[in-house]
C-alpha cells in the first residue's frame, strides 16, 4: 500500500544557519556584546504545506470543486493560538494570501479541494446521498504535535452534492460554531476547531431574508463520519468499505492493525469514543441538536454546531432544535441515539466484519454491547466530579436521579447549580444556592443530602485536590444562547465586539474573571431562547 501519510518537508532559509552573536565595538571604543536575531530582523513568510491524503483514495469517495469567488472577502477573526499548534504562519494567514486561503479565494501549493461523498440517518429517516454541499476540504496539515488535521472551509459555495442548495453560509451559524467549538476545546471535550471565520462580502437568502455571508476554515483530525460508511454499503461497495476502513486505520488507529480482526477492533473504539464524548456532552448541559448518523465523525469528536445548544432551565428532555419537533435529539436521549447510530455503522461494516453472515452479526452485536458500560463508567465519572464525590460506594444513579428531580421541579439553571454548589465546597455560604429553588426549605434538605454524601470531617470545605477537580469539571461561563443570539444580532448590524468578548472569555472558562460576571448569569425571562437553528 502507498505512503498516504508522509511528512511534507519545510525548507529552510539559509539566513537561519548564520550565527546569531555579534560582536562589535562601538564609537566610543568600548566593546560589548550584543545579541542579534536574525529571525527577527529576517523572517520570510511560510506557506502552508498542504497535502490531501483522502483525495489519493479512489474517486468514489468524492468529488473535486473549486471555492466560489467573492466580491470582498474580509476577516472576522483569526485564532492565532491554533494557528500555532498546527505551526502555521500567522503573518502569512493575515496577509492578502493569508486571507485568500481562509475564504477560498486562492490555493496554497499541495491543496486539493474536495466535496466527500456519503449518506445518512435524518431524524431517522434514510438519506442514500447527502455529502458535502456547502464544504470543501481543502487537504491536510501535519501540527506540532505531528498531528495530522484536516482543514475545511464551510459555506464556500456550491459542490457537486449541494441538491439545490448555495452551498454558502450565514453569518450566524459560522459565529455560532465558532463560539460554541472553541468553548468545547476549552473544556477538555473532543472537538472540530475553529480557525477563522471571514465575511465573503455578498449577501444570501434564508427565511429571514437577506443576510451576510460568511465562511468558517474548520479543523479536524477527520471528516469522515458514520454516514461514510453507510454511503458504501448501501451500493453494496465491499471494496470501497474495506478500502476506507484501511484508510481509517492506517490514519487515525494505527494500533488496531495488530488484532486478530481490525475491522472487528476499529468498531470497539469507535463506539469507545462515542460512548466518552456523549458523556462529556451530558456532564456540560450540552445538545447537540442534530445527531444524524452523517452528523457523527468516527475519530469522536464533536462536529456540526448547528442547532446546538447548552441547557438554561434544566430539563431530561429538553430541546432547542427547531426541526428536533419530536425530541429524538433531547439531552437525556442522546446516548440512547448515539448507540443507535452506532448500530448502523456496524450494519455497514457488517461485510467485512466476517465473510460468514452470522459470525459477522455476532461481531457487531458484541462490539455493540460494549457501549453501555463505557458510556457509563464515563458518565459516573464526570458526574462524581461535578459533585465532588470521591468514595465510590454510594448509589451515584439513584442520588442523580433525586437531584435531576430536584432540578426539574424548582427549574433551576443546569450551569449554575454547579457553579454554586462549587462555590459552597470552596467555603463561601448558601445563599446563593439556595435562591435558585423556589423553596429554600427543599435547598437545604438536597445540600444536606449532598454533605452526606461527600462525607466531610470537618467544616464546608472539599479537600484541596478533590475541590481542584470539581471546579475543573464545573464551568463558570458557557456560550449562552441569549449571549450568542446577542452577538449574532450585533454582528449582522457591524458590531463584533461581544463576539470577541465572549470569545475571550470561553478561552478561560474555569477563571473567575470579574469583569465578565455578566456573562455568566442566565437569561432574564424575555432573552430566553426557546429554538436553534441549523441555518442551510
Amino acid at each position: 500500500m502507498r505512503d498516504l501519510f508522509h511528512t511534507p518537508k519545510v525548507g529552510k532559509d539559509p539566513v537561519f544557519l548564520c550565527a546569531t552573536n555579534l560582536i562589535f565595538l562601538v564609537k566610543t571604543g568600548m566593546a560589548c556584546s550584543c545579541v542579534i536575531d536574525w529571525q527577527q530582523i529576517y523572517k520570510p513568510m511560510r506557506d502552508p504545506q498542504f497535502n490531501n491524503s483522502y483525495a489519493s483514495l479512489s474517486d468514489r469517495f468524492y468529488q473535486r470543486a473549486l471555492p466560489e469567488t467573492f466580491p470582498n472577502p474580509t476577516l472576522i477573526v483569526l485564532n492565532t493560538a491554533l494557528a500555532e499548534n498546527m505551526d502555521l504562519d500567522v503573518d502569512w494567514l493575515n496577509t492578502t494570501q493569508g486571507l485568500g486561503m481562509l475564504s477560498g479565494q486562492d490555493m496554497p501549493e499541495g491543496a486539493d479541494p474536495i466535496a466527500m461523498a456519503y449518506a445518512g440517518h435524518q431524524f431517522g429517516g434514510w438519506s442514500p446521498q447527502l455529502g458535502d454541499g456547502r464544504a470543501l476540504l481543502l487537504g491536510e496539515i501535519i501540527a506540532k504535535d505531528g498531528t495530522r488535521l484536516d482543514v475545511q472551509l464551510k459555506g464556500s459555495g456550491r459542490t457537486p452534492f449541494s441538491r439545490g442548495g448555495d452551498g454558502k453560509a450565514g453569518l450566524g451559524p459560522v459565529l455560532r460554531e465558532y463560539i460554541v467549538s472553541e468553548a468545547m476545546h476549552a473544556y477538555g471535550v473532543p472537538t472540530t476547531r475553529a480557525l477563522a471565520a471571514c465575511l465573503t462580502g455578498a449577501t444570501i437568502l434564508r427565511q429571514e431574508g437577506e443576510i451576510a455571508g460568511a465562511i468558517l476554515t474548520r479543523v479536524a483530525q477527520s471528516h469522515i463520519r458514520i454516514g461514510t460508511f453507510q454511503y458504501f454499503y448501501a451500493r453494496g461497495d465491499v471494496e470501497a468499505l474495506a478500502e476506507l476502513s484501511d484508510y481509517v486505520i492506517n490514519r487515525h488507529f494505527p494500533d488496531v492493525k495488530s488484532a486478530k480482526n481490525p475491522y472487528d477492533k476499529m468498531l470497539k473504539t469507535i463506539i469507545a469514543r462515542q460512548a466518552k464524548l456523549i458523556a462529556k456532552w451530558m456532564g456540560l448541559g450540552f445538545i447537540h441538536g442534530v445527531m444524524n448518523t452523517d452528523n457523527m465523525q468516527i475519530v469522536g469528536e464533536t462536529i456540526d454546531y448547528g442547532p446546538c445548544a447548552f441547557m438554561d432551565v434544566f430539563h431530561l428532555q429538553k430541546t432547542f432544535s427547531s426541526i428536533d419537533r419530536r425530541g429524538r435529539y433531547a439531552w437525556a436521549a442522546q446516548p440512547s441515539m448515539a448507540l443507535w447510530n452506532l448500530s448502523q455503522l456496524a450494519q455497514a461494516l457488517s461485510p467485512i466484519l466476517d465473510t460468514d453472515e452470522k459470525q459477522s452479526a455476532k461481531i457487531a452485536q458484541s462490539a455493540l454491547e460494549t457501549f453501555h458500560s463505557i458510556f457509563q463508567t464515563e458518565m459516573n465519572a464526570v458526574f462524581r466530579a461535578k459533585f465532588g464525590f470521591t468514595h465510590m460506594d454510594m448509589d451515584l444513579d439513584r442520588f442523580l436521579k433525586m437531584t435531576f428531580e430536584t432540578m426539574t421541579e424548582h427549574e433551576i439553571d443546569f450551569t449554575l447549580f454547579f457553579r454554586r454548589l462549587t462555590k459552597i465546597a470552596n467555603g463561601h455560604d448558601e445563599d446563593a444556592f439556595l435562591h435558585m429553588f423556589n423553596d429554600p426549605y427543599s435547598g437545604k434538605e438536597w445540600l444536606s443530602l449532598w454533605k452526606k454524601e461527600i462525607k466531610r470531617e470537618e467544616g464546608n470545605v472539599v479537600a484541596g485536590q478533590d475541590l481542584a477537580v470539581m471546579q475543573f469539571a464545573n464551568p463558570i461561563f458557557i456560550p449562552r444562547n441569549h449571549r450568542i443570539e446577542e452577538c449574532i444580532q450585533n454582528a449582522l448590524g457591524g458590531d463584533f465586539t461581544l463576539f470577541h468578548r465572549l470569545v475571550q472569555t470561553l478561552k478561560m472558562p474555569f477563571t473567575e474573571q470579574d469583569e465578565n460576571t455578566d456573562l455568566e448569569m442566565a437569561p432574564r425571562q424575555e432573552e430566553v431562547v426557546q429554538h436553534t437553528f441549523c441555518g442551510t
